[in-house]
């Protein structure tokens, strides 16, 4: 693209520093304005409002909603001239077909292919220990994610997002990364549990434990394969939620009595 009009969010708030490191990113490629959400939006899905405050900020629109509600309103009413979509730097990876709806910044992405915007989900993959140490992550841990992202934009053509609504990218943490791009497809893999102790139940995404461990049996050519091979994962995805009718329901309706 070139010197496109981007509208940048995130589901981290808008003074997240993975925002800020994508935002200087893009900037050299592009034309950036900031339209995010005030506080942290983690995992609200493609949860919408039906009316947002928003308050100009010295990056953009800070906006008292989802990324879904910055998305349409940035589209719809602040920005109509918008080129490109970016969500991110998420803070944590989206990785697997399972996290696709539950995810913010991919709810993001995905709400701005449905308004026939091209769009790019970025992510970065911390090492369980980050997490665990309360390590703190500055704008360089960020920049083999906001790199990639940067020159994927800058080399996109139209054949690209003629054939994908918008691209999930994820990348390792910059000081693990091997600086080469993969492209790849969600991973199928599943591990969530609920275990019940009295009246409480435990949910949890037990994935996470075996990343850490490097025992996942994602297959190659997934994107979290290629992740923890310390590769940059980019998925290539569709918005619409379709598949063929080769199901048997086509009889099952003919059969409906009326």
């Amino acid at each position: 693209m070139k010197n496109p009009e981007i509208l940048l969010t995130n589901d981290d708030g808008v003074d997240a520093a993975g925002l800020h490191a994508l935002q200087a990113a893009l900037s050299s490629v592009g034309s950036v304005t900031v339209v995010s959400p005030v506080t942290d939006q983690s995992a609200v899905g493609r949860t919408r409002s039906q009316s947002v405050a928003v308050h100009e900020h010295d990056r953009g629109y800070a906006v008292d909603g989802t990324p879904v509600d910055c998305v349409v309103a940035g589209v719809q009413s602040l920005l109509p001239e918008v080129d490109l979509v970016v969500a991110g730097c998420n803070r944590g990876a989206n990785l697997g077909s399972a996290v696709l709806g539950r995810s913010g910044t991919v709810s993001a992405a995905v709400e701005a292919a449905f308004l026939d915007v091209p769009a790019m989900a970025v992510s970065m993959y911390i090492p369980e220990s980050l997490f665990d140490d309360g390590a703190h992550l500055d704008q360089a841990a960020y920049t083999a994610a906001v790199d990639s992202t940067a020159y994927l934009v800058e080399y996109a053509d139209d054949s690209l997002f003629g054939a994908a609504d918008y691209l999930n990218i994820n990348a390792p943490v910059t000081e693990r990364s091997t600086g080469e791009m993969a492209v790849t497809r969600p991973s199928g893999v599943y591990r969530m549990t609920a275990d019940r102790d009295g009246q409480k139940i435990q949910i949890r995404d037990t994935i996470w434990n075996e990343m850490a461990a490097g025992t996942t049996t994602d297959p190659p050519g997934t994107d979290r394969h290629a992740v923890l091979e310390n590769r940059i994962s980019v998925s290539p995805l569709s918005a619409p939620h379709t598949t063929e009718n080769g199901t048997g329901l086509g009889a099952l309706a003919d059969a409906y009595p009326t």
